[in-house]
């Protein structure tokens, strides 16, 4: 099933995704059908299924969640670890040897106050000048972390000031617009294999292709189901929450975003995120 949220009679609509439109579920957003199933012990796409309307909708997708929490992980790709490691001259790797070990590395991205939607603007910060797109696939966490959907997410960042100091992580990664998401969820008996996914990113300027790249999550590190383990542990994350899985396609400096550049992330699968970029 394809899941997610579009704008129908002036408000937010959790709505079912087939060829042809969407079926809107009244009275509900997507977080509503998580909390009830929860409560009730139902799961979610019943619910969804059960409540859905009959009728099509011509309607777009927008941002399929309102996360209650976003987190994040790093160097679950040999490429983002190696790159971090040169891009701080650190002599010890220890970017790569957070790769290869056991912990994970995790990190705190948000809410729903800094998560847009496709087609909506992301954010480029005013004192960064080497912000960057990182194209992850997400997961949509339910009770106790179980995986309840997959979608694709932009883990936008500000990479000269995490390069100025490891320190700076969070005002790297944590700002206006800095994640998007979209455009819709796809529930696991639809994506019965997340680890053969192939992402591609591409950033256009001016209608010109600038950088194109394509990943394949077979090349993660690590199982989905440890990262988010480790999430949890003594970090109850509310439901509603995604987890960010980390990007293996790195954007050179030569490519930092620009306004008006527009970033798609895709995945036949899934579909594509699409967004341009904006000042905040």
């Amino acid at each position: 099933m394809r899941l997610g949220q579009i704008r129908w009679r002036d408000e937010v609509t959790a709505a079912i995704f087939e060829s042809g439109g969407a079926r809107p579920i009244p009275d509900y957003t997507l977080y509503d059908l998580i909390r009830r199933g929860d409560a009730e012990n139902i799961p979610f796409e019943d619910l969804a299924r059960d409540h859905a309307a009959t009728h099509m909708e011509s309607a777009d997708p927008i941002i399929p969640v309102h996360p209650r929490e976003v987190w994040a992980c790093g160097c679950t790709y040999a490429a983002s670890a190696s790159f971090r490691d040169s891009e701080h001259g650190t002599r010890e790797g220890f970017y790569s040897a957070v790769h290869a070990g056991e912990r994970p590395e995790l990190f705190f991205k948000g809410t729903a106050r800094t998560c847009v939607g496709p087609r909506k603007p992301i954010g480029i910060r005013s004192d960064s000048k080497f912000t960057a797109p990182e194209p992850e696939l997400g997961l949509l966490l339910g009770k106790q972390g179980r995986i309840l959907g997959y979608t694709l997410a932009n883990d936008v960042s500000a990479w000269d000031i995490e390069r100025e100091n490891p320190l700076y992580l969070p005002q790297s990664k944590i700002y206006t617009a800095s994640c998007a998401l979209g455009p819709v969820f796809v529930t696991p008996e639809e994506l019965p294999d997340p680890y053969a996914l192939e992402l591609t990113c591409t950033i256009r300027r001016g209608g010109e292709t600038i950088f194109e790249e394509t990943v394949s999550t077979a090349r993660l590190n690590r199982k989905l189901e440890a990262l988010v383990e480790f999430l949890l542990r003594s970090n109850p994350v509310p439901l509603g929450s995604v987890l960010l899985t980390g990007t293996g396609i790195i954007v050179p400096e030569t490519a930092a975003l620009q306004p008006d550049d527009v970033v798609s992330v895709s995945t036949p699968v899934i579909g594509e995120l699409s967004n341009p970029a904006a000042m905040v």
